[in-house]
């Protein structure tokens, strides 16, 4: 696999090449965000701007760096495009708190036993936040989890496990070994799909289930209030685009690649749920304010560490991200957006007698329509 990409370079031919390949993929130009607000140079966009901490294993905490973010570690060629410092951090525990709302307090939902789910693994495992609650939950299984940057919480329970481990590679893992396989917010970062549910599929005993949750990159609203020219209307489009020369794709929900991939793997007994995460307090029903709220602030957390690198993939300056993310926070603040962005759960379990069979299907399914107003 390529190493994770350097920020491109600022030839002019490569400047107008970049600028033309946005304008195709209906991105505006950076410089019309500072239009927006009004900016002429402000010099206050980059207060915020901090140094990473040192690490006290520079052997493992050796990350890659853009613009004075860290990416992961260079003793790994995965590529994932957020960054893994403090900030992206608490987003990440913020959003795990977002996600539990929308799923009424539950960790999963596939329908898994206490007394016979043994072996759990989470992929991506990100903080470690999910794995530490599941391993909580579960504390007779055994819980594994991976990811390609160093997870260090301050708590561990005694039956959880953290590896350093690419998803994308051959796993370390015996075959048929895990009763419950978790994944949670991979998209933009697998190379092959049916690739790696076919992995998991092989390191899953028989009856075991695999559960995959993604999120689609585009912000949406039901009422037009999200327009294709306001920030949050371009948030996706510039994902899209910047994910496309790289290689990676961020159209997983929309393309219905979960399930798919699972039925490709020879899972069976498919599930799936769509769900509309609001973004900010504009939702009339209770809960749905309250998981928009904190949406918006996961995202308000950390919106730099979100869009940085598909925006250096575009060419855009370190000054025009900054203003484009004052755009897209001033509207999340606005009740007048009634932004929304939507995930997808697809669950399965191996069967009996597994068989994997070469067929992909189409499934449509629809969310509810999130009720709000501009007060």
């Amino acid at each position: 696999m390529d190493p994770l990409p350097h920020p491109p370079t600022t030839s002019t031919a490569a400047m107008k090449a970049n600028e033309d390949s946005a304008a195709d993929a209906g991105i505006l130009p950076a410089e019309h965000w500072s239009s927006q607000l009004g900016i002429s140079d402000d010099k206050s966009l980059f207060d915020s701007d901090k140094e990473s901490t040192k690490s006290l294993y520079p052997s493992i905490f050796k990350y890659r760096t853009i613009r004075g973010r860290t990416y992961h570690p260079e003793t790994t060629d995965a590529q994932y495009w957020a960054t893994n410092d403090r900030a992206q951090a608490e987003s990440l525990n913020i959003n795990h708190h977002c996600f539990t709302l929308a799923l009424a307090g539950k960790l999963f939902l596939a329908p898994l036993n206490k007394k016979t789910c043994k072996t759990a693994l989470d992929i991506g495992t990100g903080t470690g936040i999910w794995a530490i609650d599941f391993a909580e939950e579960f504390r007779q299984a055994t819980v594994t989890a991976t990811d390609i940057t160093p997870v260090t919480p301050s708590y561990i329970p005694p039956n959880l496990t953290f590896e350093i481990e690419d998803c994308n590679k051959i796993w370390a893992f015996p075959n048929d070994h895990f009763d419950y396989i978790h994944i949670r917010w991979l998209i933009g970062s697998v190379t092959d799909w049916d690739r790696l549910f076919e992995r998991a599929f092989d390191h899953m005993r028989v009856g075991g289930w695999l559960e995959s949750y993604e999120t689609s990159a585009m912000v949406e609203s039901d009422d037009g209030s999200v327009t294709e020219t306001s920030a949050l209307g371009q948030w996706g489009k510039i994902f899209i685009e910047g994910g496309r020369k790289f290689g990676m794709l961020f159209t997983v929900v929309q393309d219905g690649t979960q399930r798919t991939a699972m039925e490709r793997a020879g899972f069976v007994d498919i599930q799936e749920r769509d769900i509309k995460m609001p973004i900010g307090s504009w939702p009339t029903d209770d809960d749905a304010k309250e998981q928009g709220t904190f949406t918006q602030a996961a995202l308000e957390q950390d919106v730099e560490g979100y869009i940085l690198f598909m925006a250096e993939t575009l060419g855009w300056t370190r000054r025009q991200v900054l203003i484009y993310v004052k755009n897209v926070k001033r509207e999340m603040r606005s009740k007048k957006y009634h932004a929304y962005y939507k995930q997808k759960v697809v669950w399965g379990r191996k069967p009996e007698k597994p068989v994997r069979p070469q067929r992909a299907s189409t499934v449509s399914s629809s969310a509810d329509t999130i009720r709000g107003n501009e007060n």
